[in-house]
């Protein structure tokens, strides 16, 4: 088994735990009424997305996503929170340091020993969730339950689904696929974004990702009988009539979006090896982004 492989099956029980842990990190979290702006890069981006639309929705308070290259400067912001499993990705520590005395800010990491224990004014380690994989699994969603818990929205059936997840046979056929389409609404893009991701990284596939009504704007044209579409949530009325019809291959979301992630990471490795691949060695990447002065 590979590293990946490992890790992304251990997330239904770090997400049982970091529920659990949830309400002692509440202090470091964003409270109610707080303009926040959550930030990471890669991975970590998209679990902001989703968060930040969470947060919204339970009417918390305004909340925006950047990736931390792209942060704007001189907008306000209450408190700013960092995603970042390795605690050394140069934009995360470079944007922290802009902020410092100015606006709060929170490091979600797995690692405290390195430089994001003191550029961030709070720290929340979740090392039981650190990865030897360079491809992202068990943290990211990790991260995205400790912040779903803060805001009440994390419950049992997330845990179940999760363990559906990692031990159900994946569809038939989708292995031999050629191009992957992700899509989903409200906080689901977000994950959606992050599944394609998963695929161009550990299985260099052609894969998308896109809010689900925006489908119909111009992507659906490339579909064809070896085409994916993977709904994350509720699909709108009539879309996966329409995916059907030009031959393309719909998978409706049927588990928690946070579970169906994992089915899409679960992919992403079964076409790796289809191809030859070792996920645990993606091309290009490295575990942490760090440039040089």
């Amino acid at each position: 088994m590979t590293h990946v492989e490992d890790e992304l099956n251990s997330q239904p029980e770090c997400w049982s735990r970091v529920a659990e842990e949830a309400p002692r990190h509440g202090g470091a979290l964003p409270g109610a009424g707080e303009r926040v702006a959550i930030v990471g890069c890669g991975t970590s981006y998209f679990m902001a997305q989703a968060a930040a639309a969470l947060r919204e929705g339970a009417d918390q308070g305004e909340t925006d996503a950047f990736p931390a290259s792209e942060f704007p400067s001189g907008r306000g912001y209450d408190r700013v929170v960092a995603l970042t499993r390795s605690g050394t990705t140069t934009e995360v520590l470079d944007l922290l340091a802009r902020l410092r005395g100015g606006t709060r800010t929170t490091a979600v990491t797995a690692d405290p020993d390195t430089p994001v224990r003191t550029a961030a004014d709070d720290v929340v380690v979740l090392d039981f969730a650190d990865e030897r994989s360079v491809v992202q699994t068990r943290f990211a969603t990790t991260a995205l339950t400790l912040l779903r818990a803060h805001l009440g929205l994390h419950t049992d059936t997330v845990v179940a689904d999760g363990r559906t997840a990692v031990s159900a046979p994946l569809p038939d056929g989708l292995v031999d696929c050629t191009q992957f389409t992700f899509l989903g609404r409200g906080w689901t893009v977000g994950l959606a974004s992050e599944a394609g991701l998963k695929m161009r990284e550990a299985a260099l596939s052609w894969t998308e990702a896109y809010p689900a009504m925006e489908y119909r704007h111009g992507p659906i044209s490339i579909t064809t009988g070896t085409t994916v579409a993977w709904m994350f949530g509720q699909a709108p009325d009539g879309l996966a009539e329409q995916v059907r019809g030009t031959g393309g291959r719909w998978i409706e979301g049927t588990l928690h979006p946070l579970a169906e992630l994992v089915r899409a990471q679960r992919l992403a490795v079964a076409v790796a090896a289809r191809k030859g691949l070792d996920p645990d060695r993606p091309r290009h990447l490295t575990r942490s982004v760090i440039l040089a002065p």
